[in-house]
């Protein structure tokens, strides 16, 4: 594909996709409609960004990606499939520090991308669909996916042979104390990650897990924040949600897995 006056982005049998004005591309070949609107994406980057909630996360992030980084010479793109409005990969390139990556954000939502576009310039940001990635074959060294679904055939192509995937799940005791304001004994309290994890490992070589679990203290106005940007809320009654937010602070546990993987070329199911 080729770049037109700047303006559209089209390819060798003469499709154009144009670029919106702040900068994004959308690769939908037909639009999406998602509970997942801009509200939504404004809280979630205002707490990935001003709080120190995630923090812990992009930290281990960091270190995995720079324990196996290329040369610095060697320009090379990093992914962040399922993306959001972007604050999680920005945070991570942030934290990296390494000039000769580019990052590149995609999402089916067109509101999460189009924040992302107007804040974060330095990346390359597309409304797409995880089941027909628009990136070439083994074209990123390294793919993250926060919280997020994965295809990991789609994955599995897009993936440098020895370049790096790394997943983030959710683990039991993620949000604890959200999940029991907002549904008490309706809460699942045995969830279990094993068959995301079982899947991943299908595809791919798992070559760590790490382990996080830690927690922070929220002010009013972040579980405000929090309590906006997750589908947590979506079933919540409405007295209990109003219980929880206004709250002047409160604790907050996040439990994770980091899954890190390499790409499995041969005997894959």
């Amino acid at each position: 594909m080729r770049v037109d006056g700047h303006a559209s982005l089209v390819c060798s049998k003469h499709h154009a996709f144009d670029f919106s004005k702040h900068g994004y591309l959308n690769l939908l070949t037909r639009p999406v409609v998602g509970k997942y609107g801009k509200s939504l994406f404004e809280a979630r980057h205002h707490l990935i960004t001003e709080s120190s909630l995630y923090r812990p996360l992009h930290k281990a992030l960091r270190d995995v990606i720079l324990k196996d980084a290329p040369e610095p010479a060697s320009p090379w793109m990093m992914a962040d499939l399922g993306c959001g409005e972007g604050s999680h990969l920005q945070s991570v390139l942030k934290a990296c520090g390494l000039p000769q990556v580019t990052g590149l954000g995609l999402d089916i939502s067109k509101e999460g991308i189009t924040l992302a576009a107007k804040r974060y310039e330095g990346s390359i940001w597309l409304v797409g669909d995880l089941a027909g990635l628009p990136l070439a074959d083994q074209s990123c060294r390294v793919l993250l996916n926060i919280l997020s679904p994965a295809n990991y055939k789609e994955f599995t192509r897009i993936l440098k042979q020895d370049g790096s995937i790394v997943k983030v799940v959710p683990g039991p005791g993620y949000l604890k104390e959200l999940r029991q304001a907002l549904h008490g004994d309706n809460e699942k309290r045995n969830y279990s990650n094993e068959h995301t994890i079982d899947l991943f490992c299908r595809h791919f070589d798992r070559l760590d897990t790490i382990q996080l679990n830690y927690r922070q203290r929220l002010s009013g106005a972040e579980l405000q924040l929090l309590a906006s940007m997750t589908p947590l809320a979506w079933s919540a009654d409405p007295e209990r949600l109003w219980d929880y937010v206004r709250q002047e602070s409160a604790w907050v546990t996040v439990e994770l897995d980091i899954l890190v993987g390499k790409s499995r070329r041969t005997g894959r199911k």
